[in-house]
């Protein structure tokens, strides 16, 4: 039995892997691959660019990374770009460090302007964390802001503003996060461990 089957397994393997090639189907190279009409118009008129990454220095030398899942320029047209699920590091020449993450963006680097739309969040290594629906910041400089109503977790408690600044109001000095128009703070102080 055991010789008989030495060699009737090897013979049903070389039947089943000639049936594989026997009666697969023809491809044709010169077929076109199906695209709807609506993709191809999109990709034509608009330039996109899948994971995109950016780096550089502010000129008071805090250094920016920027990573976003694509960029799009719609119509093709220079100007402002738009961004999808966006995340910004910012580490400040004078220590310490900023990540902002929003789930869009629109992107001017000629006129140094980027707004940071939807759940956007704003944590520093200081400890605060930020969050607003829309967030403007220039591009060559430190200058994040946000125009509407702020909600943070900072190291003393819960905040509630109706503004938000982040800048260097100095060359070279510590950044400092200002709020404004309204602030109301929950103060909660640390339990103290014994």
């Amino acid at each position: 039995m055991v010789a008989w089957l030495k060699v009737a397994l090897p013979l049903a393997a070389l039947g089943l892997l000639s049936t594989l090639f026997l009666l697969s189907r023809v491809i044709d190279p010169t077929q076109a691959i199906p695209f709807a009409d609506t993709e191809v118009q999109d990709r034509l008129l608009n330039q996109r660019v899948s994971g995109p990454y950016y780096s550089g220095t502010t000129a008071d030398g805090d250094q920016i990374a920027f990573v976003a899942d694509s960029v799009v320029t719609p119509n093709g047209f220079a100007g402002a770009s738009d961004a999808d699920n966006v995340f910004v590091k910012i580490d400040l020449i004078g220590g310490g460090t900023v990540n902002v993450t929003s789930q869009a963006a629109s992107i001017d680097v000629a006129n140094d302007i980027s707004d940071l739309i939807g759940n956007v969040v704003l944590k520093s290594s200081t400890g605060y964390i930020v969050t607003s629906e829309l967030i403007t910041a220039r591009v060559s400089t430190l200058d994040i802001r946000s125009p509407g109503p702020v909600f943070a977790d900072t190291p003393v408690g819960e905040l509630v503003a109706g503004a938000m600044h982040l800048s260097t109001p100095v060359p070279s000095a510590p950044a400092q996060l200002v709020f404004t128009n309204g602030v109301k703070l929950i103060y909660l102080p640390k339990q103290v461990k014994e």
